[in-house]
Order: structure tokens, then sequence, then C-alpha cells
């Protein structure tokens, strides 16, 4: 009897334990999720526009304002804008929201926001919106280099026809036509379709890695060249 007295306070005594460190686990987990960083949201150049406001520093180059909202339980931001053109990046990390970066001229962008936490190392990324760099008076601009949509980069896929699918803006709407360009090679040369719309079905072989790229054309000749995708069959 003796012996069960003893028992019943030990028991008691580790669900008490139990029931803290539960407890303690919870508001550890509400603290975190309240110490998130939120996503910025984006403000100036606006998407799929062309910028006309800025410094013009010379036929070439302008210094455009990239602005955005603060986020939330965010000590600092990381701006990543990329030449749409040759594929390269810069970074610039920054605590205010908002940054002057010198661009090139008659040049399409895309632009990003990390947003990083105050405490830890959590971020979160804003959207990531396009723009065309206003460049010399000019009539038309061409449109942005094609995105891809699927096969996603890198996937594999099992079936001996393949659907690419891929997305394309233009400032002035006036996309005619895409050229694909499909090949086991990493630089692919062969054409493989011309068609108006933003899809195309192709016929390809197993345990081969195929690369591919889209040239968009607009009514008036102007051209843009995607980077590069590729994608694996088994």
């Amino acid at each position: 009897m003796n012996t069960l007295k003893k028992i019943i306070p030990l028991c008691l005594v580790a669900i008490l334990i139990i029931m803290s460190c539960s407890s303690e686990e919870e508001q550890t987990a509400m603290v975190d999720i309240e110490d998130l960083p939120t996503a910025a949201t984006l403000i100036f150049p606006y998407n799929n526009t062309e910028c006309n406001e800025g410094i013009v520093v010379s036929d070439t180059e302008t210094d455009v304002l990239f602005e955005w909202e603060e986020a939330e339980n965010t000590s600092s931001y990381i701006l990543t804008i990329t030449n749409l053109n040759d594929g390269t990046s810069r970074e610039i990390k920054t605590v205010a929201n908002e940054f002057l970066i010198r661009v090139l001229r008659g040049t399409p962008y895309s632009w990003v926001v990390k947003s990083i936490a105050s405490t830890g190392n959590a971020t979160a990324d804003s959207e990531t919106w396009k723009f065309y760099n206003a460049g010399l008076p000019e009539q038309s601009h061409p449109p942005f280099p094609a995105e891809v949509i699927s096969p996603q980069m890198g996937v594999t896929v099992n079936e001996s026809n393949v659907l690419l699918q891929w997305e394309a803006t233009d400032i002035d709407n006036d996309i005619a036509s895409y050229t694909v360009l499909l090949d086991t090679s990493s630089e692919p040369f062969t054409e493989v379709g011309n068609p108006s719309v933003n899809s195309l079905n192709v016929s390809v072989s197993s345990a081969q890695v195929y690369y591919w790229k889209v040239i968009t054309t607009d009514e008036l000749g102007n051209e843009s060249h995607s980077q590069t995708f590729q994608f694996r069959v088994n």
C-alpha cells in the first residue's frame, strides 16, 4: 500500500512535466510563427509595363527607383534584379524599402524582393515582376523572353510525346509567332515548330536529355530569346 502511495505522486509529477514541456513547445511554435517575415508587396517599377520614370544618365543607362511596401517582422531585404536579355543578376541588400539602381535602357528586367527575419534565419519572397526599361523613343518593344511552364526545368518524363508549354508577354500585345528549338545538345539549334500559340507537341526518344528554347517574334519582327530549358526522358 505504501509503495502504491509513492508511485501515484511520481506519476502526477511526470504528467505535469510532460504537460509543461508540451505547453512550452506550443508557445515556442507560436512565437516562431509570429516572428516569421511577411512577403513584401512590390510597388514600382510596375509589372509587365514600360518604365518611363527615372533619371536618364546617358543614351544607354537610367537610374530607376525600385520601391516596395515594408514587410512585417523584417530587418532587411535582398533586392534581386535580372537582365532578361543575358540572364545576369544583381543582388542588393538594404534595410530600406526602396533603392535607386542604374539599369540599361531599352532592356527587359525582372525583379524580386526577399524579406529577412528580424530574428532567426527565415525569409519570404515577394512576387517576381517584369518591366521594360524605356530606351530611346521607338514605336515598338521586343517581347519579354518566354518562361517555361512545362516540362519544368530538370524534370524527368516518361512519355514519347511531350507537350512543351511556355508563357510570353509583350508590352505592345503584338506577339505573332514562336520558334521552338529542340536538341540533345546543350545549345539547341534544330527548329521543331513555329506555333502561333504558346505550346507545341514534340516526339522524343527514351534515355535522352533534351534542351529547348523559344524565340518569340512580334508583328514588327522584334525577337526575344528565352533561356535554354532542359528535361530528361526515361
